[in-house]
């Protein structure tokens, strides 16, 4: 199977910029790296499994980078994450082949990119986790969804913590860079058959990203504001609304 026609160097510029900004939030890039391939004109069945491929990489260089920091809540993440590591696998076992559900998806991303940059008190303030039982199917949810979508789910989980007040947006970070990683990885197990699909230069994109995910993370953990950590999800979530719209 041949390649995108594009410059591998080129294309790999694009990913490291995409994961420098995600990895900034928590995130891996998958939604970003999704729409790179769909405009360079990847082949269909090599765009998911690289997608995760790349998200596994930044989305655990994010999670050391915050935990480091302290930016993390390990009994958080088990009460999402029980139930949407095997949804995510079973996600990526299936290919819905509809689009009804990611222009759904789209708008939803959007509007929670509006609420986040118009209410900058969630910067600050008291946060209280969920309760188990709303955390626990709602976990399955978006692991569903992040195999589905060839994504992690944490572009779906992060705002969630964040506007529920379950959790302060650093610590949001964390718990959805763990959170995007098991996904990841449960999706590509899901949809196994297709890794012999990666394209020839995914080395390259791999180092790109690795690049681009200790910069910004590092940005992210040590240096950037929770208020500009928030404006920055805005943005991330903006992008990725946009390309499961199709804009």
């Amino acid at each position: 199977m041949k390649d995108a026609m594009i410059d591998p160097a080129i294309f790999a510029a694009f990913l490291m910029a995409a994961a420098a900004l995600y990895a900034a939030v928590g995130h891996g890039g998958a939604s970003a790296y999704l729409a790179l391939m769909a405009l360079a004109g990847f082949a269909p069945e090599q765009m998911r499994p690289l997608a995760l491929v790349l998200n596994l990489f930044v989305s655990s260089i994010a999670f050391l980078q915050f935990r480091r920091t302290g930016a993390f809540n390990l009994r958080l993440f088990l009460m999402f994450g029980a139930a949407a590591i095997p949804m995510a696998f079973l996600g990526g076992t299936l290919d819905l082949g509809s689009t009804w559900h990611r222009r759904a998806l789209g708008l939803v991303l959007l509007a929670s990119a509006a609420a986040l940059a118009f209410r900058p008190k969630l910067a600050a303030g008291d946060v209280a986790a969920p309760r188990l039982a709303i955390a626990l199917p709602t976990g399955g949810v978006l692991g569903l969804i992040a195999g589905l979508t060839g994504t992690g789910g944490g572009i779906f989980l992060s705002p969630l913590l964040v506007l529920m007040r379950w959790a302060e947006p650093r610590t949001v970070a964390g718990i959805s860079a763990a959170f995007i990683f098991c996904n990841s990885a449960a999706g590509l197990l899901g949809q196994g058959a297709q890794l012999n699909a990666l394209p020839a230069a995914t080395p390259y994109y791999v180092g790109a990203v690795v690049l681009g995910g200790v910069a910004g993370s590092w940005l992210s953990a040590t240096r950037l504001p929770r208020v500009a950590i928030l404006r920055l999800l805005a943005l991330v979530l903006v992008i990725a609304g946009a390309k499961l719209l199709g804009l």
